[in-house]
């Protein structure tokens, strides 16, 4: 036996032979671990991030469909991923594109956290880049469409949904799962 295998063994219960463990008390220890916060934890958890998602959507929307008087002389749209950050680290401030492309990220760091939390069935982390990428673009064409001074921009979609990836790695994944149990593969 290799030396791995026996760090993760816990001890033998009375009367029982070292090393080994019945099937009961393997199974009790799996669903030790498939067990989500009490309900009323839950209910608060699940409460709080959608009071929280709301009031995101709404400095969401502020923030986005706002015409923002600094962007006006570089709105464009833009259909080539890469093409505004070049643009944006081109500038000769480099503080302008770590603000420019450091907002943008962390306008999707909420998705990335809230989501798992709000929809049990999105807690992978390709379904939550796959929502915050659709939300997203469905701003960026809103901002493009109905805003003067504002313009669609492939590479918000890019940066908001790379936000959502850096959420979810932080904290999104980990609550998703003390908030909603985990499914048991058969």
């Amino acid at each position: 036996m290799g030396w791995a295998r026996g760090l993760g063994r816990r001890s033998a219960a009375p009367g029982k032979a070292p090393g080994r463990s019945s099937a009961k008390a393997s199974a009790k220890s799996g669903a030790d671990e498939r067990r989500p916060l009490p309900l009323p934890l839950r209910l608060l958890a699940m409460t709080c991030a959608f009071v929280v998602m709301v009031a995101f959507a709404v400095v969401l929307a502020k923030l986005t469909l706002d015409p923002s008087p600094a962007s006006v002389s570089i709105a464009h749209t833009n259909l080539h991923p890469g093409a505004t950050l070049k643009i944006y680290l081109d500038q000769p401030a480099f503080r302008d594109a770590v603000k420019q492309i450091g907002g943008n990220i962390l306008l999707g760091v909420p998705f990335g956290i809230l989501v798992p939390v709000l929809a049990p069935g999105a807690r992978g982390v390709f379904r939550v880049l796959l929502l915050t990428a659709i939300v997203m673009l469905l701003v960026e064409l809103a901002q493009g469409a109905l805003v003067t001074g504002r313009a669609f921009d492939v590479d918000d979609v890019i940066l908001n949904t790379t936000g959502a990836l850096v959420g979810w790695v932080l904290l999104g994944r980990r609550l998703g799962r003390a908030v909603h149990a985990r499914r048991r593969k058969a």
